[in-house]
């Protein structure tokens, strides 16, 4: 198994929090909030039924059980143990039989089964590995000719640090502080030299904003902070 591309300390950050991934008021709750924008907005482009979708780094599974709603087969992969642990909890108390969580890094598989699936989703785990475009690649590996790829992650900015980490870890307290390391955030600009370095088409942007005043996340094309990018692999 290839686990160069893994941060051991990220790793065990997650871990320590998996009992309260499904917990919608823990630490979890901002991906409870955005979960149904990030689905409707990939089901939306790449339209989730009958596919084999595939999400790197599925923590939890909170996207993965959400997209085996719509899709006909999910695969989590992730490289911490306790989060698969709770996902396939998850997934069996809520009856979910169409999806499959395995503990191994996207290089690794990428070698193993290339081409294998329609819809490729890698959100908010970017600016977690030493490597990022390692990650892309391997996303791009794993995506069949014609498919999609999806990335969601933090641009690099004054705005965003204040927003992401001094905002959300210290202020409001949304996340645990030490959550994010913001010399690790990726500027769009980047991110999409890093998909078409990998042979992915660049095809949308969307920005993620939130009002701390309603606790309502929305998208928009604002971009400064939150941002996802969808990729298409040239058929």
């Amino acid at each position: 198994m290839n686990t160069a591309n893994v941060d051991a300390q990220e790793l065990a950050k997650f871990s320590e929090l998996a009992h309260r991934w499904w917990d919608p008021d823990s630490e979890f709750r901002p991906l409870h909030q955005i979960n149904p924008l990030r689905l409707d907005w990939i089901d939306g482009l790449a339209s989730l039924g009958g596919k084999q979708v595939l999400d790197v780094g599925c923590g939890g599974g909170i996207l993965a059980e959400s997209m085996a709603g719509r899709a006909d087969r999910v695969t989590g992969i992730d490289l911490a143990a306790r989060p698969l642990g709770v996902a396939r909890l998850h997934a069996l108390e809520a009856g979910v039989l169409n999806v499959d969580y395995r503990e191994i890094a996207a290089e690794a598989l990428a070698a193993e089964s290339p081409s294998s699936f329609d819809v490729v989703t890698c959100m908010e785990m970017l600016e977690h590995v030493p490597d990022p475009a390692s990650t892309v690649r391997a996303c791009t590996a794993l995506v069949k000719p014609g498919g999609w790829v999806f990335f969601s992650t933090l641009n690099r900015n004054p705005k965003s640090f204040l927003f992401a980490i001094v905002g959300a870890e210290y202020v409001l307290r949304l996340l645990p502080r030490g959550t994010h390391e913001y010399a690790r955030f990726i500027r769009p600009s980047e991110l999409a030299r890093f998909a078409r370095d990998a042979g992915l088409d660049v095809q949308t942007m969307k920005g993620m904003e939130y009002n701390p005043l309603t606790r309502r996340y929305w998208l928009s094309a604002d971009t400064s902070v939150n941002y996802l990018l969808a990729c298409r692999r040239p058929a």
